[in-house]
C-alpha cells in the first residue's frame, strides 16, 4: 500500500475514489441515495477550492497502482477543549468497497497519527455517522466518543442524522 500527497493533477482520481466509495458506503443516508451530496461535494471545482486552502491536505491511497482510498486532513482545526494548534481534523477517510475490510484502514490511521505527531498535534478528531460501521473501526483504533451532534444537510433521512464527535489523544 502507498499513501501520497495530492495536487491538482489528482483531482480526477479524487473524484472517482470519493464518488465510488461514498455511494457504496453511505447512499442509505439520503432520500436521493446520495446524488445531491456527491454532486455538490465531489466536483472538480470543490476539490480545487479545498486544495487552495493551505490548512487542508489530501492523500491518495493505492495498492498495486490502483487508487483504493483517500484521506482529507485539516491540519489546524480546533475541537472541544483543544485549540487549532493542538488539534488535527480527520475530515475524510474513504475506501472503495473492494478495499474495505482488508486492513488498509488501520495502516492509514497509523499514517495519520504519525503525520499529526510530526505536526506537533496532541489530538486527532473526527465526526462519524452513528449508523456507520466506521464508529466501531475508530473505537478499535483508540478514538473515544466525546459528544453527539446531527448532520444538518438537506435530504438526509431523519433516522440517520445522528453523528458522533470522536477524539484520539496522542
Amino acid at each position: 500500500m502507498k499513501i501520497r500527497i495530492c495536487n491538482k493533477d489528482d483531482i480526477k482520481s479524487l473524484i472517482d475514489v470519493s464518488t465510488r466509495s461514498y455511494l457504496a458506503h453511505y447512499s442509505y443516508l439520503w432520500l436521493d441515495h446520495g446524488k445531491n451530496y456527491v454532486d455538490s461535494n465531489f466536483s472538480a471545482e470543490k476539490f480545487h477550492n479545498d486544495m487552495m486552502n493551505l490548512n487542508s491536505v489530501f492523500f491518495l491511497v493505492s495498492e498495486q497502482q490502483e487508487n483504493i482510498g483517500l484521506v482529507k486532513l485539516n491540519i489546524d482545526s480546533a475541537t472541544e477543549n483543544f485549540s487549532e494548534k493542538q488539534a488535527l481534523e480527520l475530515e475524510r477517510i474513504y475506501f472503495v468497497k473492494e478495499a474495505s475490510g482488508k486492513g488498509f484502514g488501520k495502516l492509514v490511521i497509523d499514517f495519520i497519527v504519525s503525520f499529526a505527531k510530526q505536526k506537533g498535534k496532541e489530538i486527532i478528531w473526527l465526526k462519524a455517522m452513528e449508523s456507520s460501521p466506521a464508529v466501531g473501526f475508530y473505537t478499535k483504533r483508540g478514538f473515544e466518543i466525546v459528544a453527539e451532534t446531527e448532520l444538518d444537510y438537506p435530504g438526509t433521512r431523519e433516522q440517520f442524522r445522528k453523528m458522533f464527535l470522536m477524539h484520539l489523544v496522542l
